[in-house]
């Protein structure tokens, strides 16, 4: 009886059907990208002082110009390493007394300044920002600060939450419903997050966002690598990627025009809105149709896929049916992945790398956000070195390996970063440069350390070895805001610090894993505490890509 791929092979394994369906998938790629790391624009904290009462009136008096209002009455400006000074604190003066000239005002009340008393802030803060922010308009800033950490993080957490639950409603609902359906409310959480009037709000309608919108983007995933044949699974799974990053570069754009974030937030979530029209242009995956033994309706999909590749159904279609896996059933358990000496040094290492990865990844670009001269110019060319990454990977992956390029992009990443503590501030585009090649590093990481993953765990355990090891990804991206802002107010380079400790370890823990490249996908524990010895067939590597995309479906 033929396969979904038998029947691919004679009506099209990416014919018209498959590209118009990935043309509109990649447009969910690129929609994750504002909620993964729109914190950027969203959370831009900008040169700020305390408002002070009596001090404009003052300054418009003397007709002081902007720097002498500063230079007058805000402490420690011009003093290295005084930035919470200039931006938390105030003089305990009052600004309305009349006994205050024009020049050096506060000469009248002490001989020296440092001898005035200081206070925290207590009329709010004026920000030097022409646009608006979530710090800006809810005052995140000072000891609030730990607050646009913890927002981001709550994206991040609701991936880790979700990992599980949007899988097995995946598999028990189907793709379409489950894409539909957490794309509908991805949408409408992200017009709450815009409107909410309140921090505790949009903190839970962030959390709510994250939830859904990963399950959305893997949903989309499974689908476009379920419709397309063995030969073109890969292709379409690392360009689905890059559709991702072309959403970075809209994003930046879109920021630059729209510098308020209520309406910045809004135009990232009106147009997800869109996606439910998808109810009439994609169907349901025919193999996951199969798996369910809905055989009638699957044949009814491949029919229509025919017609639209410009097909005849083949003959023997209608005894299409979904393969049967005559292997003995082995119920896996979270022990099984630490059970054997190699099974358990394959899991920790991998486990470490998801999570460098993620905080690598988040890091860089939150740090760069919070440092950068020329915050959209920045990271427009941060997102754009995504691109050759991609295509460096599509290049040589079946050519140099798994793992050497793997270990050559962490350390590099590692390297990079920490090439940016020495870097001086005039030479703004040497730092740009080295902080281009780590993101380009670490995005090369994540693209292979997906097939990496599947390729290491026995059948049994494959699924569960991804959906654990990739957790630690999300765990990464909830501590991520953490390391960076509050690392920061140590020492501002010290993140990168952490980011070439990370990266360089990554790498070298990287090369004691076994190369992957043209050996059997293991079957048993055995075969995976034999890793290496048996060649691969392209069926079977094919095979292992879309394993790899259901594992993160159900688990990443």
């Amino acid at each position: 009886m033929p396969s979904v791929d038998d029947i691919l092979d004679q009506v099209g394994e990416f014919g018209w059907f498959q590209k118009q369906s990935f043309l509109l998938l990649c447009l969910v790629s690129a929609a994750l990208a504002p909620i993964y790391v729109g914190i950027v624009f969203l959370g831009f904290t900008p040169e700020h002082h305390c408002r002070s009462p009596g001090v404009a009136e003052l300054s418009q008096r003397c007709g002081w110009s902007l720097a002498e209002e500063l230079n007058y009455t805000v402490p420690g400006l011009g003093a290295a390493g005084e930035a919470h000074l200039q931006q938390c604190m105030q003089y305990e003066v009052d600004w309305n007394q009349s006994a205050l000239g024009c020049v050096d005002p506060l000469a009248s009340l002490a001989a020296n300044r440092s001898q005035l008393p200081l206070w925290p802030c207590q009329h709010g803060w004026v920000y030097d920002t022409p646009g608006s922010s979530i710090v800006t308009e809810f005052n995140l800033v000072c000891s609030d600060a730990w607050k646009v950490d913890l927002f981001q993080s709550g994206v991040n957490l609701g991936f880790f939450l979700s990992s599980l639950a949007i899988g097995l409603i995946a598999d028990r609902f189907g793709r379409k419903l489950c894409f539909l359906v957490t794309s509908l409310v991805t949408a409408v959480s992200g017009v709450l997050t815009a409107v909410a009037q309140d921090y505790t709000s949009i903190l839970l309608f962030r959390l709510l966002q994250g939830l859904v919108s990963k399950g959305s983007w893997m949903a989309g995933y499974t689908l476009i690598t379920e419709f397309v044949g063995s030969g073109y699974r890969r292709l379409v799974g690392i360009l689905y990627q890059m559709a991702f990053t072309a959403g970075l570069v809209v994003l930046t754009g879109v920021a630059y025009a729209i510098p308020h974030w209520r309406w910045l937030q809004l135009a990232m979530s009106l147009p997800t809105f869109l996606f439910s029209l998808y109810y009439w242009c994609l169907p349901e995956s025919p193999r996951w149709l199969l798996s369910q033994r809905r055989n009638a309706q699957a044949r009814k999909i491949m029919e229509h896929i025919a017609r639209k590749n410009g097909k005849l159904p083949p003959a023997d279609l209608k005894m299409l049916s979904v393969e049967e896996d005559t292997t003995e059933k082995q119920s896996p358990s979270f022990i099984d992945l630490f059970r054997t000496p190699k099974l358990r040094k394959h899991t920790c290492i991998l486990m470490y790398l998801w999570f460098t990865c993620s905080v690598l990844y988040q890091g860089l670009i939150m740090h760069m956000g919070a440092t950068s001269g020329n915050l959209h110019l920045d990271f427009l060319f941060s997102a754009l070195v995504e691109f050759p990454a991609a295509l460096f990977l599509l290049l040589t992956i079946d050519r140099l390996g798994r793992i050497y390029p793997m270990a050559v992009a962490n350390m590099a990443a590692g390297a990079a970063s920490l090439l940016m503590v020495f870097i001086p501030q005039e030479l703004h585009w040497l730092s740009t440069a080295a902080a281009c090649v780590a993101r380009m590093g670490v995005t090369i990481v994540l693209q292979i350390i997906c097939l990496v993953n599947a390729e290491l765990y026995p059948t049994f355990i494959r699924n569960l070895g991804m959906m654990v090891c990739s957790a630690l990804s999300d765990v990464g991206g909830i501590f991520a805001p953490f390391l960076v802002f509050r690392l920061m107010e140590a020492w501002e380079a010290l993140p990168l610090v952490l980011f070439g400790v990370l990266g360089l370890t990554a790498g070298t823990m990287t090369l004691l894993l076994p190369e992957t490249k043209g050996v059997s996908l293991p079957e048993t524990v055995e075969d995976a505490e034999n890793l290496g010895r048996k060649a691969k067939t392209k069926g079977q590597e094919n095979k292992t890509y879309l394993q790899v995309r259901m594992s993160q479906h159900t688990g990443a």
